[in-house]
């Protein structure tokens, strides 16, 4: 087992976000949560990796064995935890090679990623493209060398053929490298390429069902909404 989480209930500005979330992944096992705008998914993404600025007020998170419920943001990613941000921020005067030369823990051959040498010598985020951003945080992921990797919305806002690209960057250099993944999606579409082996549903801060065919999960969700997804019993746990 790589990551679990226990019961795990979150609050955050005073509200109850997460309701008790269970949830494992094991090694070299690519993982799909999917849910409607608000249903928790984010918060559990930043809880994982420690955001100071939720409270847990029950559970437990454990990574290789170990209790890291209370370990500080940067020793989570020490471990070999990292995320991809939904919305990155952009940061004036620091160019993008910068920060790579500062977090790398690998070489990376960003060509074959389709990132150029002109984009590297840009301020990080200022005036990238919705495809460039996608890619800037593929890289500076991929640069940490992790264990796990969680993506959140990485398919947000790209057009069929950046979201191909972008999956294939995903399934070469982390699912076939047998890095664990865990993808953090509202549409799913990026599952169609990527195929992972447990899809879960999360509805109002909890899990409502695992399927091992991400499929089916899509079907219901298209045809009935994602609360079909508890009532018509497709999914086992």
């Amino acid at each position: 087992m790589l990551l679990e989480v226990k019961n795990l209930k979150v609050e955050g500005n005073g509200e109850k976000i997460l309701k008790g979330v269970d949830f494992k992944i094991n090694l070299g096992e690519t993982q799909a949560l999917l849910g409607p705008n608000a249903s928790g998914k984010s918060t559990l993404a930043q809880v994982i990796l420690g955001n100071p600025k939720y409270k847990i007020s029950q559970g437990q998170i454990l990574f290789r064995g170990k209790n890291i419920t209370k370990l500080p943001p940067e020793k989570r990613v020490k471990l070999g935890m990292t995320l991809s941000w939904q919305n990155p921020p952009a940061i004036k005067g620091v160019k993008f090679f910068q920060l790579l030369d500062k977090i790398s823990r690998r070489k990376i051959e960003n060509e074959k990623l389709g990132i150029n040498h002109d984009l590297l010598k840009r301020e990080l985020n200022l005036d990238f493209s919705g495809g460039e951003k996608k890619l800037s945080e593929l890289l500076q992921v991929l640069s940490l060398n992790p264990k796990l990797v969680i993506l959140d919305e990485i398919d947000s806002g790209l057009d069929l053929k950046r979201l191909e690209r972008v999956a294939r960057v995903i399934k070469k250099e982390l699912i076939n490298k047998k890095i664990s993944v865990l993808l953090i999606t509202h549409s799913g579409e990026i599952l169609r390429f990527l195929k992972p082996k447990v899809t879960n549903v999360m509805i109002n801060g909890r899990i409502i069902c695992r399927q091992e065919d991400f499929r089916k999960v899509l079907r219901t969700i298209k045809k009935y909404g994602y609360e079909k997804c508890k009532e018509r019993a497709l999914f086992s746990n």
